[in-house]
């Protein structure tokens, strides 16, 4: 499936045994997926190119400067890249330049376990910490603006969280927070912080959950929610009113919706096939928002997912790795 449009960019590196072992199983995965894959295709085959290291041994690192367990990866409007990771030779939240040089880190002793990482439309960026059970509003430098929740205080009332996943911006300033692993529940808060409501509870019903992992918002306020043990997509209103589910696309760590309404999602077959893999089983997919319909799809593990404005796509791995998908141009 990947043929020639598999590229790997080689890092300078030496790596060691068994970093490289853990590579070899990562390609070998990969190449089991393009072959086997899950039939049939699903849309068409999206003609992207592949760099697996992206930000391994970058340009102006520090010394003995090393990504693991990416658990997330977003752009701000200039093309730089935030990557959240979980590794101790690097800060949490470590920030390149569109071609990959490194420009500054921070978050060191902030959060207990990085999730997920968004940026509002006014450029402030939201972190998620599953474990802390809190979520941050920091400036791009790492200046906190706002913190909800209470870091190591598991709750599920108006001022704590148990295991919060994502953020969601709605039109109006509004913002939601899946709080989906020891919670079962979508949380809304205004522009402020101040909560307004929340919904859901543990279940596989209508506006049930069991582990809330991504959400994103289309143009028109419809909330797209990952119930990721439940192998599903739940639709809701802006007021949390359950329209419909997605029961045809798996197990979803991933969800990214691009500014035309385009959805994207990083999908695995089931969660038991996620957990059987150690993560590293997984396809691409461009969704129609109106129907459910696959428009089309290519194999990647990962954990979440981002599409910038040159519509490369940024996959965070929790094996270790950020991954960039870029589009092939097509031939004349």
């Amino acid at each position: 499936m990947f043929g020639s449009d598999l590229t790997i960019f080689q890092p300078r590196r030496r790596f060691s045994p068994s970093r490289l072992r853990w590579l070899a199983a990562l390609l070998f995965a990969v190449a089991a997926l393009a072959q086997q894959g899950w039939y049939p295709t699903e849309g068409v085959l999206l003609k992207y190119r592949v760099n697996l290291f992206f930000g391994q041994e970058p340009p102006g690192a520090p010394d003995g400067f090393v990504l693991s367990r990416v658990s997330s990866i977003t752009t701000d409007s200039e093309g730089n890249v935030y990557v959240f990771q979980r590794g101790k030779r690097a800060d949490p939240l470590v920030v390149f330049d569109k071609d990959g040089r490194f420009v500054r880190s921070w978050g060191k002793g902030m959060f207990v376990n990085p999730h997920n990482v968004r940026f509002d439309p006014e450029e402030n960026i939201w972190i998620t910490d599953n474990q802390g059970h809190q979520v941050f509003k920091c400036t791009k430098e790492g200046k906190v603006l706002m913190t909800l929740g209470v870091k190591g205080q598991r709750g599920a009332d108006e001022t704590h969280f148990g295991g919060p996943s994502d953020v969601a911006f709605a039109k109006n300033g509004d913002f939601y927070v899946s709080d989906g692993y020891q919670n079962s529940r979508i949380v809304r808060f205004n522009k402020e912080g101040k909560y307004l409501a929340s919904w859901g509870k543990r279940g596989s019903g209508p506006g049930e959950f069991n582990v809330v992992h991504a959400l994103a918002i289309d143009s028109t306020g419809k909330i797209y929610a990952s119930d990721m043990l439940n192998d599903r997509i739940q639709i809701f209103d802006s007021d949390g009113k359950f329209l419909q589910q997605w029961t045809h696309l798996g197990a979803v760590p991933g969800l990214y919706m691009a500014s035309n309404n385009e959805l994207w999602a990083l999908a695995i077959r089931s969660h038991e096939e996620n957990d059987a893999s150690a993560g590293l089983a997984g396809k691409i997919l461009k969704i129609d928002t109106a129907t459910g319909d696959i428009l089309g799809s290519m194999s990647s593990p990962g954990h979440s997912i981002h599409v910038d404005k040159d519509r490369n796509i940024w996959i965070g791995s929790l094996a270790g790795n950020a991954f960039k998908w870029s589009p092939i141009p097509a031939k004349n």
